[in-house]
């Protein structure tokens, strides 16, 4: 039995958990995200993968190629590319993850029963991706390789020995081992940006409220964008160092390339760090313990695990998730830091994810600092 003094110890701790309906939505909340998110978002099954194609033959045979690509759900015709530097052009900005390079001469080599190679491209920079472009590329070409050698059979008759009629040869770029460090490492660069500087941003400017400091800072001559500013550089600073030792230690220890300029990757960085920076400031804000803090950063951290491509392919996501993924800023660092250390890629395969990451910065700083400026008043 629960004696009187232990029964009031525990009416007097549920009366303070419903004196913070804000913790308490919080705590709620968040399991309910985690298995929505972990129900849909959680899933390697890519369908619909964006395909460019190089038609260097225009006939018949070769429609007939791309119609028996285009009835698998695996794969969606998205670009048809003029010459293999537009193919690479669309793989380096991300826009297609494959490409399917049909030969001059291949409908003259179907028809006229010879053999002959089509090469199939794939984006390696997502080994998850490209693992399952790459099975069904040839499993797609093999099938309709099948059904061509059959009907060469009729004509022929069945005593005839044939050649299989097509060979789809993949080539993997970027990436040609598929190695998974060097997909998640530069995933663990975005995720330390993100996660240090909005949970140590908010936790800072909240303990300082919590102790009663942040009073003794509003007297002095300091102004407000100089209190923000103050509070912010130090993890600035680390988020860089810490960029820094990832970038060191996957090159040295997981041989993950590093072929983008470093310059370019520490820009960008500090670039996306506005976003973060502008979330932890705001959680700041709106919370008064440095317990709330964590769980609001944590109410935008946990969405963007899961919809930023960090784990899972968003191509393997439902529909609704993926328009839900662009409001997300992680989602675009991914893109760059990536194509930056596998690809080698310059600004300009980058301008839509900069464009994005700066409209992002700009608005959530803003927003931020003149909330916390109205706090401090």
């Amino acid at each position: 039995m629960i004696n009187s003094r232990l029964r009031s110890l525990i009416r007097k701790e549920f009366i303070q958990i419903r004196r913070d309906p804000r913790t308490l939505v919080l705590i709620i909340v968040i399991p309910i995200m985690q298995l929505f998110l972990l129900g849909y978002a959680a899933t390697n099954d890519v369908r619909n993968i964006p395909l460019a194609v190089l038609d260097q033959d225009h006939s018949s045979a070769a429609k007939a190629l791309l119609d028996a690509y285009r009835a698998a759900d695996y794969f969606r015709i998205t670009y048809a590319a003029s010459s293999e530097k537009e193919l690479r052009d669309l793989v380096d900005r991300g826009v297609v993850r494959a490409g399917l390079i049909i030969p001059p001469n291949y409908g003259d080599k179907v028809n006229g029963d010879g053999n002959t190679t089509i090469a199939f491209v794939l984006d390696g920079s997502d080994p998850t991706i490209a693992s399952t472009s790459l099975s069904a590329a040839q499993l797609i070409g093999q099938q309709y390789s099948t059904k061509i050698l059959a009907e060469r059979m009729q004509r022929h008759g069945q005593t005839l020995v044939m050649e299989a009629p097509i060979e789809v040869r993949p080539q993997v770029w970027y990436n040609p081992d598929l190695v998974s460090a060097y997909f998640m490492i530069p995933g663990v660069i975005g995720m330390i940006l993100y996660a240090l500087t909005s949970i140590l941003t908010a936790t800072a400017i909240v303990r300082e409220r919590e102790r009663g400091t942040i009073e003794q800072l509003i007297v002095t001559p300091i102004l407000p964008i100089e209190l923000v500013i103050g509070k912010i550089i130090p993890y600035i600073i680390l988020a860089i160092v810490n960029t820094l030792e990832v970038l060191i230690i996957g090159a040295w220890y997981f041989n993950v390339p590093v072929r983008g300029d470093l310059m370019l990757i520490l820009l960008l960085s500090g670039l996306f760090l506005l976003s973060s920076l502008g979330i932890g400031i705001f959680a700041s804000t709106t919370a008064n313990t440095q317990q709330e803090a964590m769980l609001i950063v944590w109410m935008s951290l946990l969405p963007s695990i899961f919809l930023s491509g960090f784990f899972f392919p968003i191509e393997a996501m439902p529909k609704v998730l993926q328009w839900i993924s662009y409001i997300f800023p992680l989602r675009y660092y991914l893109v760059i830091i990536r194509a930056l250390l596998l690809k080698g890629v310059g600004v300009s395969a980058l301008r839509d994810q900069i464009i994005a990451l700066t409209i992002f910065g700009v608005v959530i700083m803003s927003a931020a600092a003149k909330r916390f400026r109205k706090r401090l008043d």
